[in-house]
């Protein structure tokens, strides 16, 4: 008996342009007969109100849709963590409380971005205060029933040190989040990650990737599944035997360069365990690739409008491919 396909959704964050909220965004979700939708910030909700997010669930169940609930930097120190919801560690409650009532089974977040990388004492230190925010939580967190699902983010960290901040964390209560577009900004062939992050992944993020070479080392750029290097049905095949009952949760971000100078002696401070490997990796999928041009919509109320469509359109290719992949695996 063949295995059902993973759950299929995709992240608000996808058509962030459209500035959908919850309600908005499940009613698209089942037009499109998805499974699942992961909302990744607390923007996204109308309300956070204890009545108002079971009624989201209700209407989440009357659709046929598992929900997934997450937020941003639990670091306090990151680049990009934001203090207007209080400390990392009530930010990182308020995210379970609304898991709880919303039904998922994770609470997505993320520790930060590539700049940390930079920071005082590096990742290294990012990941030990981000290990101390979680330990703080783990009670609560395990007394739900709800595990935590720390992201490959924004090339802040790869896949080997984000299983080192999950083991030091306990399994038990934190797993993964795999992003594969981010991990070849950290720097790693989005097979490689799933190889090391599958057996701890709960959530995902999924995006295709071209990379071209520089004079300066390589362009990272993301576009719709399908369209890019990964082997799609490699890459879901060894999915389907890792991480079975994790969703596949589409995430194009479209059209926005990533430049990796990895040919410049700076780059590297902030990589202080990388392999020769590493860069001979990324170096040769760099130069299978080719330049890709930019998706440039015009100013103003117009150009607008066509990020709205680009973005429409780059979640409902990905869709399509996905579909097709799992049709011919499963």
């Amino acid at each position: 008996m063949q295995p059902p396909p993973p759950r299929l959704g995709f992240d608000n964050y996808a058509l962030r342009a459209l500035g959908w909220k919850a309600r908005q965004l499940l009613d698209y979700a089942a037009a499109l007969k998805l499974d699942a939708v992961l909302f990744s910030d607390f923007d996204v909700y109308e309300s956070l109100a204890d009545d108002a997010l079971r009624e989201l669930k209700h209407r989440a169940d009357d659709l046929g849709l598992q929900l997934y609930a997450g937020m941003l930097s639990i670091c306090p120190s990151s680049v990009i963590f934001d203090a207007r919801r209080g400390s990392a560690a009530e930010q990182l409650r308020l995210c379970l409380r609304i898991a709880k009532l919303l039904g998922s089974p994770v609470a997505r977040c993320v520790l930060g971005k590539v700049e940390d990388r930079r920071s005082a004492g590096g990742i290294a230190a990012r990941i030990d205060e981000t290990l101390a925010v979680l330990r703080t939580v783990r009670s609560e967190a395990m007394d739900a029933g709800i595990k935590i699902a720390v992201e490959n983010h924004a090339g802040d960290m790869d896949s080997t040190e984000l299983l080192e901040l999950i083991d030091a964390a306990g399994r038990d209560f934190v797993g993964a989040t795999l992003d594969t577009g981010n991990a070849l900004w950290a720097l790693e062939e989005p097979l490689t990650a799933l190889e090391t992050l599958g057996p701890v992944t709960l959530c995902t993020g999924i995006r295709d990737s071209y990379l071209w070479e520089t004079p300066e080392g390589a362009t990272l750029q993301w576009t719709s599944v399908g369209t890019g290097l990964v082997d799609w049905p490699a890459f879901f095949r060894r999915f389907a035997e890792l991480c079975p009952h994790a969703p596949v949760i589409i995430e194009t971000i479209s059209g926005r360069p990533i430049f990796l100078p990895m040919l410049r002696d700076f780059f590297w401070d902030a990589y202080p365990r990388a392999k020769p490997q590493t860069l001979a990796s990324m170096l040769r999928l760099a130069r299978g690739g080719e330049p890709r041009e930019l998706f440039n919509p015009p100013v103003g109320e117009d150009g607008h409008r066509a990020t709205e469509q680009h973005q429409l359109a780059e979640l409902e290719r990905s869709v399509r491919h996905c579909r097709k992949v799992f049709g011919e695996l499963l």
